[in-house]
């Protein structure tokens, strides 16, 4: 007897294995009971046949309902009107639990319903593709930055500072100090990139923004490379080398995930560097030509980088975006101060930002100047300024959203389904 998975049961072709999971739907012809069985690998038909089983094991498998938990042997055949290709003939069945009545059935069910219950949603076909698409997305980026022998340096989730602005902060008491949840590890990531050279950090950051739109979360999770003695242009590469091998190793390795969600390989496969490089002031001018009412100076919104992501096939960057709209951290681009050494990557189809970065100030008294002009708590950054008085040297770096990047590939319509359990403006539950 072999101990198996679903997605392995190509290897296991005229043999008897064993399986243990749940039943994912169950349909009866008279003598021939189909069970649908999952575990969290794959679906495979289970038929139960009346007369070649004990009559009381038959009697069994009719009981169970959706979600039934149990352990089923037997023998693998390939079947190619099966669904993932396989079939396999029950001989042998030990039931765990039978499961009550389910309150996700096939029937369509409402969002605010699906998101109430996203601890069962969880189990479904859709979601299984999409989170295991995330989990491979996740091990590429890791796997990426390990190949050219960057350092994995995690930053605190607690901290006596903002990063990206203080209106987004989430405050809390620390032993009777005020301390903020963490917008982003970058600035963490500065330090150790002095002392390592190339380092990254991996974990989640919360926005304090009230927004309902489908590309927002209150809690997302972010990978933030960062490199000293690195330009825009080196970070730029970065970036595209990065967004290239994810979207190539999701399409090796998750290729039956993206059918199940009916995603459009064809256009994932035309992702290929070199990525088209915009300057705002060329954006500006592409949303103005578009009809769109906007004026240099002002920040994209969630419909202007639509405007401008339909207009590529491809990943693209749009860098050199005006200073008073950028973090107090961005380094201004000396031929032209008005403007920062920044570049952000827009998905195409419509999706906007994954990717924001660029250098870093990396000049003592310019940094000191900005912390002044935006009235920040200079003691909270005396740390971070510390690294311009000992041996500060040209720095780049960027973060890049994993829901986003999800949302992406899998053509996904909100970012909450890019993520296991989404924190959004009205929701916390479960």
């Amino acid at each position: 007897m072999i101990d198996t998975t679903i997605e392995h049961l190509d290897r296991h072709v005229g043999q008897e294995i064993r399986l243990r999971g749940w039943v994912y739907n169950a349909r009866s012809s008279g003598k021939i009971l189909f069970l649908l069985v999952r575990d969290g690998t794959g679906i495979v038909q289970c038929p139960v046949v009346k007369g070649e089983v004990p009559e009381e094991m038959f009697a069994q498998a009719e009981k169970l309902t959706q979600e039934s938990s149990l352990e089923v042997q037997g023998f693998v055949r390939e079947d190619k009107r099966a669904p993932g290709g396989y079939e396999m003939t029950v001989k042998g069945l030990k039931v765990f639990q039978i499961a009550e009545p389910y309150p996700i059935t096939p029937k369509e069910h409402g969002t605010a319903f699906l998101m109430e219950h996203r601890h069962l949603w969880l189990r479904s076909k859709r979601q299984n593709a999409i989170l295991r698409v995330r989990s491979e997305v996740i091990q590429a980026m890791r796997d990426f930055l390990a190949e050219r022998e960057f350092v994995c340096m995690d930053a605190p989730i607690f901290t006596p500072n903002a990063v990206e602005g203080t209106t987004t902060l989430f405050e809390t008491d620390y032993f009777g100090e005020k301390a903020y949840l963490s917008q982003s590890g970058q600035l963490y990531n500065e330090a150790t990139a002095a002392a390592f050279g190339k380092v990254y950090c991996f974990g989640p950051c919360f926005r304090a923004e009230k927004s309902k739109t489908r590309r927002h979360l209150t809690e997302l999770w972010m990978l933030e490379p960062e490199m000293a003695y690195a330009d825009l242009d080196d970070e730029m590469a970065l970036a595209e080398d990065m967004t290239v091998y994810l979207v190539e190793r999701v399409l090796s390795r998750r290729r039956r995930e993206l059918q199940d969600l009916e995603r459009d390989t064809s256009k994932l496969e035309k992702v290929k560097k070199p990525f088209p490089r915009i300057s705002y002031d060329e954006a500006c001018a592409l949303l103005q030509k578009k009809g769109v009412d906007f004026a240099w100076g002002g920040d994209f919104g969630g419909g202007d980088e639509t405007v401008l992501a339909n207009q590529f096939e491809v990943p693209f960057f749009v860098h050199r975006f005006p200073a008073a709209i950028k973090a107090f951290y961005m380094k201004r681009d000396p031929a032209r101060p008005e403007v920062i050494l920044g570049a952000d990557l827009l998905a195409p189809e419509g999706y906007g930002e994954i990717i924001g970065g660029g250098e870093r100030e990396d000049d003592l008294a310019a940094l000191e100047k900005r912390i002044g002009e935006e009235k920040l708590p200079r003691a909270a950054y005396e740390w971070y300024l510390d690294l311009r008085r000992f041996g500060s040297v040209p720095h780049s770096g960027f973060g890049i959203g994993v829901e986003r990047a999800v949302a992406w590939i899998c053509h996904l319509d909100h970012l909450r389904e890019a993520i296991p359990f989404p924190r959004l403006l009205e929701r916390m539950y479960p």
